[in-house]
């Protein structure tokens, strides 16, 4: 070797190199300006020799190995540096040109370092991770990754034969980012990051900003470019952001995508393309009159058991059903058919797979160091670190990029109580209090504030939803009432009470009355939905069918009506699929839905009574626009405990939009049964679960029924309707006018007098009388040992049998003045 270029060696720095643990290779590797000429220096321990070629003008310098583990250099005349690629000889007649990493100053600004370090840069996700790009008129892939306690990282990949010394990353200033630009890669690369960690371990990672990987069990991540799809959704996106989804309904339909339907064992595939799933599920969807979806996670996953839930690659489309791209269509494909797109997340945790995020650089990068805050000891996961900034600006840009890039119109926050409590789920010792020796993860709790602040500004349409268990204050409130800042919650206190309560014998379920009435005790204090969603059918739980008491028809009978209430109480609705048609058996991942479960007719019938409830729910504002004020709920009578009667109004601002509601909850049919009503008027029933169409009996009220004067349940006016067996109602309310009196005839030469004029806003006598309403308390109904009708005298022996007939005169309702009794 020349002794100027001797002279030049830097051999700690090429130690550093041939040992694969330099971190800075930009310093000995590449282009530099000496005052003897221009050094150019480059790393191939694969290579026989190196030559580099001047793309400008063409000229040929061979290099030296100046170092047998593979250090190559050539000193060139001249003062300013040029550009060039290497052509390396493998041998066998192995000759590739090929471009020099490091040749290229790096992309990533220190605003961008900066913002990233304070947790605030919401599109991280076109900063790290690997993008197809263009620098200096090269195409090729660029490459960053955080791992602030890795001695050196590299990428890897078929290109260089999985070899971590080839490709050393360059980390920048101490922010713990490693980035790379490598010339020639491109869209369908496969790649990995080679981790070098104390002690000299050597681990391989895929990337946790990857944007697609490997069909599991495989697991290396996927060079994709996610800004070539062509949306079509506009005129969606658009109107979403100007509505306001508390007064619109919102009927979710919640999927497993792989479990929803799947190719026949013939077609040699185990899973549907996105692209097909998309007009199967989209054309169900709107058949059956859902608005939304709710997607079990989508996120990359290594186990199909998980159903997503232990996310490995959180910003990657699982490949299980296909491309990035393909996803895209699929979200493009429901906007265009009116649906709505909800995405499970997962937040809370992540699991341990060795090249997932767990203890990333060798150290604890995304989880908690603490074990007692940074690990589930049930669940066997991880819990991230929510008070290190790197890894919130990594979750709250994690939340964005499904919105942003992907169209999601909303985001399901799965756990969120593991995540703002910091003894969930845990034992004495198992978990560390905060600062103020409270439970409370304060860390969370503001991590939670700071995206749903984020979201909503920058993405007003978007709904938050969160699944949170417990009663934590404010949940839907705003960040600046000192509230979480979600859309909406999750109603698992209702769900609770509610599929407790019908999976009684009808016998017993007058003992626990006031499980069905309790939800409206604080039905207002939150934005809630109301969920029977997939963690209610599996694991044993049964499926919503198989909940119910009785046998055969009684079952369905029981569904029927359960669903039919819970389609009338106040909140938004959710529901598993497969659980509207009433499967059997339990939800199996590996499994389609049961399909052929709809040859059968009370199946069938089950299907298209739910079919024909969400369109009367869509069709009626009643159900929907006030769901969040107590002014579009009024109970008529909740104190009917021992027939298991609840009689309630859903109203909108306009009078004749209110809707009233019978539900019975044993198999008794009660005839000329009297109910108070709202206001004097015609009702007419619009709907009942036990018509024949549905596998009911048929006890419905065909004639329209005019109101009398006759007081009931506290009110002045009253009908009387046969009250079917375990059925819901729905009864359209229409004002009666008052009858006009005939004008009398004026005396000849009399005063014609002017008619007075109401003040704005005012209502007359009896327009107000007319309103009067007496909103009854929903304090369980105590036993009543008062008089009984003929109903209440009925066997108990019969409770349970179908077609018992009651003739009601209604005194149970009313004592000799009108009163309620209670």
């Amino acid at each position: 070797m020349e002794e100027k270029l001797y002279s030049k060696m830097q051999w700690p720095e090429i130690e550093a190199l041939v040992y694969s643990e330099h971190d800075r290779p930009r310093q000995i590797l590449g282009q530099q300006v000496t005052e003897d000429g221009i050094l150019i220096t480059a790393f191939n321990p694969d290579a026989i020799d190196i030559t580099v070629k001047n793309t400008k003008n063409h000229r040929e310098y061979p290099m030296e190995k100046a170092d047998e583990g593979g250090y190559f250099a050539v000193l060139v005349d001249g003062d300013k540096p040029f550009p060039y690629v290497y052509i390396v000889n493998y041998g066998e007649d192995n000759i590739v040109e090929q471009g020099d990493p490091y040749a290229f100053d790096s992309i990533i600004t220190e605003e961008d370092l900066k913002k990233f370090e304070a947790g605030i840069h919401y599109q991280l996700y076109n900063i790290l991770g690997a993008h197809v790009t263009t620098i200096q008129g090269v195409s090729g892939v660029h490459f960053a990754v955080w791992a602030p306690e890795a001695i050196r990282v590299s990428v890897v990949g078929d290109f260089c034969n999985w070899d971590g010394r080839r490709y050393p990353m360059q980390r920048l200033s101490d922010s713990g980012v490693h980035e790379l630009f490598i010339p020639g890669l491109t869209e369908g690369t496969l790649y990995k990051y080679e981790v070098k960690i104390k002690g000299d371990t050597v681990v391989l990672k895929s990337d946790p900003y990857g944007y697609f990987t490997e069909v599991r069990p495989d697991t290396a991540s996927i060079v994709y470019d996610i800004n070539k799809y062509t949306w079509n959704d506009s005129a969606w996106m658009k109107q979403r952001d100007k509505t306001d989804t508390r007064s619109q309904p919102m009927l979710i339909y919640e999927l497993h995508l792989g479990g929803f339907k799947k190719p026949d064992e013939e077609d040699g595939r185990y899973f549907y393309n996105y692209r097909e799933l998309a007009p199967m599920i989209a054309s169900y969807v709107k058949e059956m009159g859902y608005t939304h979806i709710e997607v079990m996670p989508v996120m990359e996953h290594p186990l199909d058991e998980s159903w997503g839930y232990q996310v490995t690659g959180y910003y990657a489309p699982t490949s299980r059903y296909g491309t990035p791209d393909d996803f895209m269509y699929f979200m493009d494909y429901m906007h265009q058919q009116g649906i709505g797109v909800i995405l499970d997340w997962v937040p809370a945790h992540f699991p341990r797979d060795l090249a997932g995020l767990a203890r990333f650089d060798g150290s604890c990068v995304y989880e908690h160091p603490d074990p007692r805050r940074g690990s589930h000891p049930h669940w066997g996961t991880l819990i991230f670190n929510y008070g290190r900034p790197q890894v919130s600006n990594f979750l709250i840009a994690n939340a964005l990029y499904w919105v942003e890039k992907y169209h999601a119109d909303g985001i399901r926050m799965d756990a969120v109580a593991s995540m703002l409590y910091l003894d969930y789920g845990k034992q004495d010792g198992e978990w560390l209090p905060n600062i103020y020796g409270s439970n409370e993860n304060l860390e969370a709790i503001e991590l939670l504030k700071h995206l749903n602040s984020v979201m909503k500004k920058r993405n007003p349409g978007a709904i938050m939803i969160a699944e949170e268990s417990t009663a934590w204050p404010k949940i839907t409130y705003p960040v600046e009432d000192d509230g979480l800042g979600f859309d909406y919650k999750w109603n698992m206190g209702w769900m609770n009470d509610f599929t407790g309560f019908m999976k009684l014998d009808p016998l017993f379920r007058k003992y626990h009355y006031g499980e069905l009435l309790f939800s409206m005790v604080y039905a207002y204090s939150e934005n809630f939905i109301l969920v029977l969603s997939h963690d209610e059918v599996v694991h044993g739980k049964c499926s919503m069918i198989g909940k119910m008491p009785g046998e055969g028809s009684e079952k369905f009978d029981n569904l029927r009506v359960a669903y039919g209430f819970m389609t009338a109480h106040p909140g938004k609705k959710l529901l598993f699929m497969g659980q509207e048609y009433a499967q059997f058996t339990e939800f199996n991942e590996a499994k389609s839905l049961e399909w052929f479960m709809l040859k059968y007719p009370q199946h069938k019938q089950m299907q298209e009574y739910v079919r024909d409830l969400n369109h009367l729910y869509t069709s009626h504002p009643a159900f929907y626009k006030l769901d969040t004020d107590p002014d579009g709920f009024e109970w008529i009578n909740c104190i009917s405990a021992d027939e298991t009667i609840v009689v309630f109004l859903r109203k909108t601002e306009k009078e004749d939009e209110t809707l009233l509601f019978v539900c019975n909850f044993t198999p008794v049919v009660y005839e000329d049964h009297k109910i108070g009503v709202p206001f004097p008027g015609k009702y007419k029933e619009i709907f009942n679960s036990d018509a024949v169409i549905y596998g009911g009996q048929g006890h419905t009220n065909p004639r329209l029924k005019q109101s009398k004067k006759d007081e009931c349940d506290d009110r002045e006016d009253s009908i009387r309707i046969t009250v079917a067996p375990m059925a819901m109602a729905v009864f359209s309310c229409t004002h009666l006018e008052p009858a006009k009196k005939p004008a009398k005839a004026q005396a000849k030469g009399s005063v014609k007098k002017t008619a007075s004029k109401k003040a704005p806003g005012k209502k007359t006598a009896s327009s107000a009388s007319s309103k009067k309403s007496v909103k009854a308390s929903v304090t369980p109904a105590k036993k009543d040992t008062g008089a009984k009708s003929a109903a209440k005298n009925a066997d108990t022996k019969n409770a349970g049998t179908k077609n018992t007939r009651v003739k009601d005169t209604n005194t149970k309702n009313t004592d000799t003045k009108g009163k309620a009794k209670s």
